[in-house]
């Protein structure tokens, strides 16, 4: 069971939003880089990146800090969303020593996309299906659309994507706990994994995280928890390695 620190970055710097709201944002750092050499020194596995403003504007704004990022730490995985919506796109931030790219919006409006990126990068492509009341959003969070989160995961393993990222929108930022139900509802209709997000806090939900392992959730991403101090990285990466091996 991976936990997987989230690195937001807004005009350049390291920022958390609750739930996916732009005008309802917390600066946590000034320096990106510095706040992924912390997770880093605290153990991380794997990164996670998003370009919030790339988000919003639909194509990268902060390549250069992200840029930066994997190059500074080249034998950490590193994971990376927002405003990723055409190939050349895709194969810059590959070509950047990106491990992943995380597809989101185009996935929606642009079925065919996501498949032929997958033949194209086989084992690089993960899709964010970021949701609220069952319907998947798009345009960084800002626009509901008529897919259910089910539907969509069901065609997007079709594809042939790497894994599925799961975001409540409800949830994220608030410190409330991750969805339970609705996350391991997602895990059963596909057999790709499937990676939590959004209001994991404690060592609580890390616990309900490992219990639910075996329905096919590989990891989570985890952000104002780390920040805030509620949660410890290495402390809860810990406990998620014993339960899951006990």
């Amino acid at each position: 069971m991976l936990l997987i620190p989230a690195i937001d970055i807004k005009d350049g710097k390291c920022v958390r939003l609750r739930q996916g709201r732009m005008d309802d944002v917390t600066v946590f750092d000034e320096d990106p880089v510095a706040v992924a050499a912390r997770w880093v020194e605290a153990g991380a596995r794997r990164l996670h990146v998003v370009d919030l403003d790339g988000a919003m504007r639909g194509e990268p704004v902060n390549t250069g800090i992200i840029r930066e990022i994997a190059h500074s730490f080249p034998d950490l995985p590193v994971q990376v969303g927002g405003g990723i919506r055409d190939e050349d796109t895709v194969q810059a931030y590959l070509d950047a020593d990106v491990t992943w790219v995380i597809i989101g919006t185009r996935a929606v409006n642009t079925p065919h996309f996501v498949n032929d990126v997958c033949v194209e990068y086989p084992g690089r492509i993960i899709v964010g299906l970021d949701a609220r009341d069952g319907k998947v959003a798009v345009d960084g969070w800002s626009k509901l659309s008529h897919h259910t989160v089910e539907d969509m995961a069901e065609r997007l393993e079709d594809d042939g994507v790497n894994s599925i990222i799961f975001t409540d929108i409800s949830r994220d930022g608030m410190m409330q706990g991750f969805n339970v139900d609705s996350t391991v509802a997602l895990a059963r209709h596909v057999s790709v994994p499937v990676i939590a997000s959004g209001g994991l806090a404690s060592l609580d939900d890390v616990r309900r995280l490992c219990a639910v392992a075996d329905e096919g959730i590989s990891g989570a991403v985890i952000g104002r928890a780390l920040y805030e101090g509620s949660l410890d990285l290495a402390e809860a990466q810990q406990l998620a390695d014993e339960l899951v091996s006990a």
